[in-house]
């Protein structure tokens, strides 16, 4: 007793009892934390570039500095290209609205009543559409109007959200330059006994996360700006912004796509009524379709993928009701963990008594009937009474 094996069933609990430590410090810290999230998470999403670039100049720190000036080049870029590109493109749809409005009361809701017989109360005015939906912009338009005045009235918030902003960039750096220190510190905490195990998970996590998140971001990006060029040489004033959005959902399969897809039809039939139209939108995700999973998804994601469209909303959505806006950035990275962690419980399972049947349960030591390879028939003897 005097090498402590008799406190092994305290553990699991010990373990337990870490985790909802942590889990609490998380729920209570989450608006300090954030900005250390968003630099980690940077930071690990940079780190093989650091790491490539590292071998190649010999210098750490040359590599970060790099890599650093990149990332706010690319951050740079997107704020001057993209952002008034998207405002001019909700502009569009604001002022579009009335055309939509026509088109849903003069051609879809007759069409409707044609075809199938129902009577839809006579149809909707398109003026008064037209208004509730321009009504409705406004009023979204006016609430955040107010949040930015309140914010703007209390000067702690403003000063908050300019440190963690300004905190952002400088926690990446430090995080990029001392990555490799970090870890190796983590790694001399763990205890010994479960080093390998830990070792070995860790790295099975990292690689499916890292090939969820480097590879299916890249390739949302990428389609999304497949679909909105595609559609804006289409001749679709708000082809872009479709185009865009279709991009960005396209994390959960078919949903992208179907939800481009119907927007692209219903502008396309609103701007042009033609087939002519038709014909070339359906071209544009079918092209899409094709690149993305022909090329752009076996290049840049691969058969790594664990983590099921399913399971990646719900982390998110748990993690967002839970934890705020730090659940939803460490959702990811926890569904990750947690799948990774439930094959080698079921692993682990399968090999269990409680799984098994071909065990001795006489010994109660779970060796099998006739096994060839028990500790006792190698060794040559036979089991104690």
């Amino acid at each position: 007793m005097a090498d402590g094996t008799p406190l092994l069933w305290l553990r699991p609990w010990l373990w337990f009892a870490a985790v909802l430590v942590l889990g609490l410090l998380l729920w209570l810290l989450g608006p300090v934390l954030t900005p250390f999230a968003i630099a980690a998470l940077l930071a690990w999403l940079a780190d093989p570039l650091v790491v490539r670039l590292e071998r190649r100049s010999g210098s750490r720190t040359l590599a970060v500095v790099l890599v650093f000036l990149l990332m706010s080049l690319v951050v740079v870029l997107a704020l001057l290209l993209l952002v008034p590109m998207l405002q001019s493109q909700l502009r569009r749809a604001v002022e579009w609205l009335p055309q939509l409005a026509a088109w849903a009361t003069g051609v879809a809701l007759p069409w409707v009543q044609a075809h199938t017989g129902l009577a839809l109360a006579g149809g909707l005015d398109a003026a008064a559409l037209t208004e509730l939906l321009k009504g409705q912009w406004q009023a979204a338009g006016g609430v955040a109007t107010q949040v930015l005045a309140g914010l703007s009235r209390s000067g702690l918030a403003v000063v908050g959200f300019v440190i963690n902003l300004l905190l952002v960039p400088l926690l990446t750096f430090y995080f990029m330059r001392d990555w490799r220190s970090m870890l190796d510190r983590l790694h001399g905490l763990l205890p010994r006994p479960l080093e390998p195990t830990v070792v070995r998970l860790a790295r099975e996590s990292d690689a499916m996360l890292g090939a969820f998140l480097r590879g299916q971001m890249t390739v949302m990006v990428c389609l999304g700006l497949i679909y909105g060029i595609g559609l804006g040489l289409v001749g679709l004033d708000l082809g872009f912004l479709i185009g865009m959005v279709a991009g960005l959902l396209s994390f959960v399969p078919y949903l992208g796509t179907t939800v481009g897809l119907v927007a692209a039809i219903i502008a396309t039939l609103v701007e042009h009524g033609d087939l002519f139209h038709l014909v070339l939108v359906v071209a544009v995700f079918s092209v899409g379709q094709v690149i993305e999973s022909y090329i752009l998804t076996p290049w840049l994601v691969g058969d790594r993928i664990g983590l099921h469209p399913v399971a990646v909303i719900f982390a998110i959505m748990a993690g967002g009701t839970l934890f705020g806006f730090l659940g939803v950035l460490l959702a990811l990275p926890t569904a990750a963990v947690a799948m990774v962690l439930g094959r080698y419980a079921h692993g682990r399972y399968l090999q269990s008594l409680l799984y098994r049947a071909d065990h001795d349960p006489g010994d109660g030591t779970g060796t099998s009937v006739g096994s060839p390879t028990s500790p006792t028939d190698a060794a040559g003897g036979s089991r104690p009474p």
